[in-house]
């Protein structure tokens, strides 16, 4: 059982093993570093089976769900926009058959992935650590540490499940509404005969693109749960920091959202 208090670095002074360092870089380590034994405590927790299953498909309809509304109307509002110019250009270009290829390439690749996980990183990121903060705000937490429960095991390996298990289908429904407006903007777009659109996605869409995307979000699911609870159990117990964790929570996500999308493209997409 591990408990979380707030991070703190000491002030620069001799002794103190951060001494070397900024006080910036200090705490970014040191959170990184909170960030890693988290997930390695919860690691272990299923790998030996520690999970609570009914918790666990709870929290997958609470990210997975009731995130689908949002996350399929984000996924195809920018599948328009981005259709919409695909099309103008390839138009002008002369090469419109092949639009709907990159509005499919696009969105599976980088947009479809990312966009979905700011959107569950926004709504049930930030739900995550509400809940948890008020929790802990209202000494609930401290309650099951006296019952001999694992706060962990209970509260996070579920949202942990549910985040990771969740996102990528949640990614594939986005990725399929953004092909779908792209397909609604050429209809608009002069320059482009909508029944072409479909054509060239078979040929040269390959099905690598489509894992490689889903396999992101497998890694920004991990992100977004393990973000959010941490701010969540490692908030001071008073209600206007509820609000201030909730706040960091969201950006951290992003954040770190962006450099994984960098690391794992990179890995990902070598050639």
């Amino acid at each position: 059982m591990i408990v979380l208090e707030p991070l703190e670095i000491p002030k620069d002074q001799p002794g103190n093993p951060w001494f070397p360092l900024p006080r910036g870089a200090a705490l970014f380590l040191a959170y990184l570093g909170r960030l890693v034994y988290l997930h390695g405590y919860v690691l272990s927790l299923i790998a030996r089976r520690r999970v609570d299953l009914r918790l666990s498909v709870f929290q997958m309809a609470t990210v997975g769900v009731a995130s689908l509304p949002i996350a399929t109307i984000t996924a195809l509002l920018s599948g328009m926009v981005i259709g919409y110019h695909f099309a103008v250009q390839a138009g002008q270009l002369g090469v419109s058959a092949y639009a709907g290829w990159l509005v499919a390439e696009t969105m599976s690749r980088e947009l479809g992935p990312v966009l979905v996980a700011f959107v569950v990183a926004a709504r049930a990121g930030s739900a995550m650590t509400a809940e948890l903060g008020t929790m802990k705000a209202t000494e609930q937490i401290d309650a099951l540490r006296a019952l001999a429960t694992d706060p962990i095991e209970y509260l996070v390996v579920p949202r942990y499940l549910g985040a990771v298990l969740m996102l990528p289908l949640l990614t594939f429904v986005g990725d399929f509404a953004g092909v779908l407006g792209g397909y609604v903007m050429s209809v608009i777009a002069p320059q482009i005969n909508a029944r072409v659109y479909f054509t060239a996605i078979p040929a040269n869409l390959e099905a690598w693109t489509i894992i490689a995307g889903l396999l992101k979000t497998l890694v920004f699911g991990m992100v977004i749960s393990l973000v959010a609870c941490h701010e969540g159990l490692s908030c001071r117990p008073a209600s206007e920091e509820v609000g201030r964790a909730t706040t960091r929570a969201v950006v951290y996500c992003i954040m770190l959202i962006y450099a994984a999308d960098v690391a794992l493209t990179a890995i990902l997409y070598p050639g």
